[in-house]
């Protein structure tokens, strides 16, 4: 059985759109780069923590298979993670207004046996934003718990000029990549199911 190592309701979202089954592991792993790790790697690392404390969590399930999964805003190399509070917020929107920053996805899919990775790279350009946009958007709430203080699939999308990459990706599981993964798991056959696209071949 598949289980998502993540407490977003937004990779939930997306990877329903899968049409999969899948278990739900609520996780506490730390997400603090180490002095002098690249926000790559450091994202990639988190992806793969996740699925592995995930799988020792289900390790005793025959056949269970673990998805792990970080996404990060990075603006000059600097991570720009969730915020702390409101005023963390509005100093992250203020750095990314008028410019393009990057939004990594690390996938990590692992089983007892084996495990696979991927990743997925956006630029995201930002229009110039006002005092008066950041506060509209901070008093909103979108913001909180949200990578680089906004929701790409919410209100914050009217201060996207360009989007140059996946979408999915940057709201936090890279759709294409995912499936990919699972297919290789044999767990889809291109975008469906293993099993409805099986049942489908007997009729």
């Amino acid at each position: 059985m598949l289980h998502l190592a993540s407490k977003s309701p937004r990779r939930r979202e997306l990877l329903r759109m899968l049409g999969l089954d899948f278990g739900i592991l609520d996780l506490d792993i730390p997400e603090h780069p180490a002095s002098g790790e690249p926000p790559e790697d450091y994202v990639r690392r988190v992806a793969r923590e996740k699925a592995g404390a995930g799988l020792l969590k289900v390790v005793g399930q025959p056949g269970a298979v673990v998805l792990g999964a970080d996404t990060e805003v990075i603006l000059d190399e600097r991570i720009y993670g969730k915020p702390a509070d409101a005023a963390d917020a509005a100093n992250m929107l203020r750095s990314l207004s008028g410019r393009t920053h990057r939004v990594v996805s690390a996938l990590s899919l692992v089983s007892a046996g084996r495990e696979l990775h991927a990743v997925s790279e956006s630029e995201v350009t930002f229009a110039t934003l006002s005092n008066a946009d950041i506060a509209a958007y901070l008093a909103t709430g979108e913001w909180d718990g949200k990578a680089g203080a906004y929701a790409i699939q919410g209100i914050a999308q009217a201060f996207i000029t360009h989007l140059s990459g996946s979408h999915s990706g940057v709201m936090g599981l890279p759709l294409c990549e995912t499936a990919r993964l699972l297919r290789e798991f044999g767990l889809v056959f291109g975008c469906f199911p293993a099993a409805a696209t099986q049942a489908e071949a007997v009729r």
